[in-house]
């Protein structure tokens, strides 16, 4: 009985999902000439058994959808991914906030790449959520869970999720489209390939102005530029060029509870600016060595700059006025981070103990460094100033990871694997002249199996430890090394999917058991760095689809986080309970749920989704009224909500669509999230637009 696919692409469909390019294959055109598709590393794959490997929840979410759903950012198409929850901020996502199965939204525990290469400006040396690739660019979105994510890393406790960029196609496309809060988006798509079709080269170009909602005004530009060539019959090579920069409005600082509460439009911190800009260049390798192996190598570069100048406030005057006082001292919290890796991957079909299979062995370099500088300025010079801090932080990481799956019978693949990495911490204080160094191990073995049970049901399960490093800002905090242990967990998974004429479907059982929980020292609480214990979490998240031959569909999943729970009281530096046993991660709603209805109709397709987002906890006290605490942040229990968007696409013919987008139909106000104030969820918005493909 041979393994099956399943190709209809749903979102939150786990192991369902089929879509798009072949890359590192050549895609023969109707001439049968052959176009070669530039090499690049997928954690899932799209060979057509490639989601029936997978021995855990794995989704693939399509370019058909991507545009069906006419998303502001990548988050608003993930938090429709079964599993996945997004903590928003503002409407464009310029900021990540993305968690799964429980993992805290304000935490960075998910791994998050693009074409295999890390997003994050820092993965070992600082906070990964300042840069959010544009949804411009991708032509689709990978979403791994259970052990196959042992083959990437680190971050790997929540799973991985990939952006796989478009690749070029000969001719030109122009995007236009214009909305809410005078928002003007324009994105410009290039491809031209050679005359015997074995190379190629395109370039995306996008550029977005807006008052933003709540003024939070931004100006983004983004381009990406890739290339690529056959070398002989065997190998290819690819290359990607991107460069990014955004000048945005926004701040750290939300309303007061009585300004939401009165329904204020305004921008909490009207002088605020995040300054960011970011390039990378990546080349990427495929040597088919021979009919059962092949050799994939991948070489990445990435610099950016992060600057957050922010004002001073006067708290008792905010408190007092129930809303910001700014004072004329200015900060500029500005980080500039550089990566450099190298990443080698060989896959080859075998036999051992007369059981055939496939082996994946993989190894990684990668050096990071940050340079971390915050200047004291005042509103008469509000960009120089004197030098306040001056720290680099630097890490050096090797990975290594190994896995062979065994087919046993055309039924029952087992695959066990492991991984170790090890990496080095260091900073240096250039003002005090002082050094502190740390270093660590983690080896995290995996094993997953799947079965097929029969055609329309495939069971599978996993069991793998996974590790979320102690950055550099705790492991090294006040100059000293704090000898924190890495956060770890074990992850298990059991599941199944399956199609039935028109219905699909997927169900996953899933838990997580840390044992060893960092907590920050620059968290909005008074703990101190500190191996802070054991946490687990558990759940379900599920996933339905039908089509109907009348021309309607209707998709759902929902995800239930039963537990996301601390074991034991913990303690503040200073002796004070701070949270008990039982009290639940923050930003872990229990219930998050996605519906939705379509229509498709000649060249017409219309959608009407909806997503809810369940109440959930900001702090680790489990606070239930919003208040400010000493520190200026606002905590306190966010209630549940829910959002309905209306979208609808028209082809025209080949060449010609228009599209529009209705989001927050019923106009719901909503807390999004909370911080130093209060993010609002945006107003109702409108967008219309049009592709033309010359």
């Amino acid at each position: 009985m041979k393994k099956y696919l399943f190709v209809k692409n749903q979102i939150g469909m786990s192991g369902l999902l089929f879509c798009g390019f072949a890359p590192m294959l050549y895609a023969a055109t109707e001439q049968t000439q052959q176009i070669v598709v530039l090499p690049t590393i997928q954690v899932i794959g799209s060979q057509e058994d490639s989601i029936s490997k997978i021995p855990g929840a794995a989704v693939i979410v399509s370019q058909e959808q991507i545009q069906q759903f006419t998303p502001n950012s990548t988050e608003e198409i993930l938090k429709r991914v079964s599993g996945v929850y997004v903590k928003p901020e503002e409407e464009s996502a310029i900021v990540g906030n993305i968690g799964m199965r429980g993992i805290s939204s304000a935490d960075y525990k998910t791994l998050i790449l693009e074409d295999g290469v890390p997003v994050a400006p820092g993965l070992f040396v600082g906070n990964g959520r300042y840069y959010n690739p544009r949804i411009q660019r991708m032509d689709s979105i990978e979403v791994l869970k259970g052990s196959s994510a042992l083959r990437y890393g680190p971050m790997n406790i929540g799973g991985v999720v990939n952006y796989r960029t478009k690749q070029p196609k000969d001719g030109a496309l122009v995007d236009l489209s214009i909305g809410s809060w005078d928002t003007y988006k324009t994105t410009v798509e290039l491809g031209g390939s050679s005359p015997t079709k074995d190379s190629n080269v395109g370039a995306i170009l996008s550029w977005a102005k807006s008052d933003g909602f709540m003024d939070k005004s931004y100006e983004m530009k983004d381009a990406v530029i890739k290339a690529g060539t056959a070398i002989g019959d065997n190998q290819w090579v690819g290359v990607k060029f991107t460069h990014y920069e955004n000048d945005a409005n926004i701040s750290y600082r939300g309303q007061f509870l009585g300004e939401y509460q009165a329904k204020k439009q305004n921008n909490p911190a009207p002088d605020d600016w995040l300054l960011t800009e970011r390039n990378s260049f990546d080349i990427n390798h495929r040597w088919d060595i021979n009919a059962d192996t092949e050799l994939q190598t991948l070489l990445y570069w990435s610099e950016m700059n992060r600057d957050y100048w922010r004002y001073g406030v006067n708290a008792t005057a905010s408190q007092a006025a129930g809303r910001w006082i700014y004072t004329d001292n200015v900060s500029g919290f500005n980080r500039a981070f550089e990566r450099i890796g190298a990443e080698t991957r060989l896959i080859a079909k075998n036999t051992i103990f007369n059981i055939p299979g496939e082996a994946e062995i993989g190894l990684r370099v990668m050096n990071e460094k940050m340079d971390d500088v915050t200047i004291n300025a005042t509103r008469a010079t509000p960009r120089t100033g004197t030098t306040a801090k001056d720290t680099k932080d630097s890490a050096k990481s090797v990975a290594l990871y190994a896995q062979n799956r065994f087919d046993i019978s055309d039924q029952l693949s087992v695959t066990p694997g492991v991984r170790v990495e090890r990496y080095e911490q260091q900073r240096d204080d250039k003002q005090k002249n002082e050094t502190v160094k740390t270093s660590n191990t983690e080896v995290m073995p995996g094993l997953g199996v799947t079965y097929q049970f029969i055609p329309a049901v495939q069971l599978y399960a996993s069991v793998y430890k996974a590790f979320s490093p102690a950055l550099n800002g705790d492991s090294l905090s006040g100059m000293k090394d704090q000898k924190l242990d890495a956060e770890t967990a074990v992850s298990w998974e059991l599941g199944l999917r399956g199609q039935q004429d028109a219905v699909r479907y997927e169900l996953t059982a899933f838990r997580m058991d840390f044992d060893n929980q960092i907590i920050p020292a620059n968290s909005n609480s008074d703990f101190q760095s500190t191996n802070g214990g054991k946490t687990y979490n558990q759940g379900l998240e599920g996933a339905v689809s039908l089509e109907f031959e009348n021309g309607f569909d209707v998709f759902a999943n929902l995800t239930w986080i039963a537990n996301a729970e601390f074991k034991g009281d913990r303690y503040n530096k200073n002796g004070s309970l701070k949270s008990k046993d039982g009290d639940r991660v923050p930003y872990t709603p229990e219930w998050v749920a996605n519906l939705g209805v379509g229509y498709t109709y000649a060249g017409l397709r219309s959608q009407l989704s909806a997503n809810y987002t369940g109440s959930q906890f900001t702090d680790e006290l489990n606070t239930k009224p919003i208040v400010e605490n000493t520190s200026g942040f606002f905590t306190g229990k966010i209630d549940a909500y829910t959002t309905v968007d209306l979208t609808t696409r028209y082809t025209l013919n080949d060449q010609v669509e228009f599209y529009g987008a209705v989001k927050n139909l019923e106009d719901k106000r909503y807390i999004a999230s909370l911080r130093q104030g209060i993010y609002v969820g945006p107003e109702r918005s409108f967008e219309a637009g049009v592709r033309y493909r010359f």
